[in-house]
């Protein structure tokens, strides 16, 4: 082998030897992390959380006077200032004393309480705290936060007396669909300067749901809704409910199909014959691609139609499906919908709402309704596209979600299109798409 070809080899060998370096150590290193993991960590854990919390108590304010005493003091004695050294004992002084700020500890008894924990988008939602001292000592006066979304409410709570009770109402604007984590509640307790701030959680987060705005349909969906028993079709299938025919006896039939009237008279094995029947199911596409709307308030208005489509779809008991990208929306009962759309936000995505339509389409082939949700960007022929891939048999409803426009009702390829500017004209709109 000539001198080239080794120096070519060498590094491959010598990464080769380093994975192989790499992967005994981690054999060898494994039994002891395992080992770490279940003797010796519990056995230090709570001093470890213990440590975490007292060195969250300092403010960034507190370290700077800290690191300013300590630097002080040890560049004094290294140089012999004095001036320093009296740096430094000011500095610990002014420690010293916001210290007793925050000593002791504290026994409250902490309630949160919602009065709903679902609202709809514009209401506002009413909650309350209760504080209470749970000690035989007086508890000075404190702060008391609560954390709103990415909001934070403070509450003032006085000095409280053995068993006393304090109690603060307030409400919380919602001013678009979202779910809110409410807590937890915390009580903050610190010294005038800002040095120190000690932060104590006592309740558990609530979620608030912001659920859409939604109208009611009932007495407009006439001729929407397919009967719950479903409506006949052409395909045929020998059990079913809705009686098509007889056919001659072919090996391997069900027998209790068999129509003995017809042998009699005939003598010849004669079977029923039944038209397949759909029962009545909804699929909603609801495309939450930025791409498809020309403004957040068309995606809204989206989002709105769909909770008052699948409302009325369960509420008539009916199957429900509701589909957008990369996921599908919880639809077993009206407030599971609900909350599912509260948490829907647009996102950027290859797929459109033509996309969607294919995926509704291969996912739930069997829907009696297909109802495509977008905005006023779509053209007539993404809606012929995205109308082709729901199966034959599937009446398609598209609705063009925007803004100043004026309800009305089009057909094309076969899919009924209505335009929709606001959501009070969705029950006129379905009885002209119908």
């Amino acid at each position: 082998m000539s001198v080239v070809s080794t120096i070519r080899i060498a590094p491959a060998r010598i990464a080769r030897g380093f994975s192989g370096a790499r992967q005994s150590a981690g054999r060898l290193v494994a039994p002891a992390v395992e080992v770490s993991r279940v003797l010796i960590w519990p056995l230090i854990r709570p001093a470890v959380l213990a440590a975490r919390s007292v060195l969250r108590v300092p403010t960034v304010f507190g370290w700077v006077v800290l690191a300013l005493a300590l630097t002080s003091w040890v560049a004094g004695q290294i140089l012999g200032w004095q001036e320093l050294l009296a740096v430094a004992l000011a500095a610990t002084a002014v420690l010293m004393l916001a210290l007793p700020f925050i000593a002791g500890r504290s026994a409250y008894s902490i309630d949160l309480d919602l009065a709903a924990n679902r609202v709809v988008v514009g209401e506002r939602a009413v909650g309350h705290v209760v504080v209470g001292n749970t000690s035989s000592r007086t508890l000075l006066a404190a702060t008391i936060e609560l954390p709103v979304g990415r909001g934070l409410a403070s509450f003032h709570v006085p000095r409280l007396g053995a068993t006393d009770i304090h109690e603060d109402l307030f409400t919380i604007p919602t001013h678009r669909r979202t779910v809110l984590t409410v807590g937890p509640v915390r009580s903050v307790r610190g010294d005038p300067l800002g040095l120190f701030r000690r932060v104590v959680n006592w309740t558990e987060p609530v979620e608030l749901f912001v659920h859409p705005r939604t109208v009611a349909l009932e007495g407009s969906s006439t001729g929407f809704f397919r009967d719950l028993e479903g409506e006949p079709t052409k395909d045929l299938s020998s059990d079913d409910v809705s009686f098509h025919a007889l056919r001659e006896y072919i090996p391997g039939d069900d027998r209790r199909h068999v129509h003995w009237k017809s042998f009699a008279h005939t003598g010849k094995l004669m079977v029923r014959q039944f038209e397949e029947t759909r029962r009545s199911h909804l699929a909603i596409a609801l495309s939450r691609n930025p791409a498809d709307y020309a403004t957040s308030d068309e995606f809204e208005l989206a989002v709105s139609v769909c909770g008052s489509l699948g409302a009325q779809a369960l509420r008539e008991e009916k199957q429900l499906t509701v589909l957008v990208q990369g996921e599908r929306v919880k639809s077993g009962s009206r407030k599971q919908l609900l909350d599912g759309l509260s948490a829907i936000v647009t996102a950027e995505s290859r797929s459109t709402f033509v996309q969607l339509s294919r995926e509704l389409g291969s996912t739930v082939p069997s829907a009696s309704v297909a109802v495509l949700l977008f905005g006023a960007t779509a053209t007539p022929e993404q809606i012929r596209l995205a109308s082709s891939y729901v199966p034959i048999g599937v009446r398609v409803i598209a609705v063009l979600c925007g803004t100043s426009i004026d309800v009305s009702a089009r057909t094309i390829a076969g899919a009924a299109v209505l335009s929709l500017g606001d959501l009070g004209e969705l029950a006129r709109g379905l009885r002209r798409a119908a």
